[in-house]
């Protein structure tokens, strides 16, 4: 069975390629979700994403997603700061999950340098435009493949 990650893009990241490009680049979500089902390919797993502006909706996802996937990738976007049920859905699946940010969320203004995502996540990655994405990707596969090694040898 092939290894299923969820991409899960928060609030305002529909705008991507025409919002704040200087703190977020100039690719779209559709380049970006391209770039991300590629390398899911290239390393063995299928990848689903799903953009949200609606706090609801994705942590609905994310319980949803215990039944259905292995990993996570999550960009909780502005609900990075402000979501504690954002975080308690995640913390309560147990699944890998990596936060991803396109900025440097700790060179930005001060009410962004807390996550309070990260303190259930296996990592963060940030600063790295839709390079984090990637890199998140690889992390979490890395994270799955440890995992099942684990479970193997017990």
């Amino acid at each position: 069975m092939k290894n299923k990650i969820l991409i899960i893009h928060g609030p305002n990241l529909n705008l991507l390629g025409d919002r704040e490009t200087n703190f977020y680049g100039s690719k779209t979500l559709k380049e970006l979700d391209g770039l991300l089902q590629k390398r899911g390919k290239d390393l063995g797993v299928e990848v689903s994403c799903f953009q949200s502006n609606n706090e609801a909706e994705i942590i609905e996802k994310i319980q949803e997603a215990k039944k259905k996937f292995q990993g996570i990738i999550i960009n909780p976007a502005a609900y990075t700061h402000t979501s504690v049920a954002i975080r308690d859905a995640i913390a309560a699946m147990g699944i890998p999950t990596v936060e991803v940010h396109l900025s440097n969320i700790y060179q930005r203004e001060t009410f962004r340098h807390h996550s309070y995502v990260s303190s259930v996540a296996v990592g963060q990655i940030c600063g790295f435009g839709a390079n984090s994405y990637l890199l998140g990707l690889e992390a979490v596969v890395k994270v799955i493949a440890k995992k099942e090694l684990v479970n193997r040898s017990k």
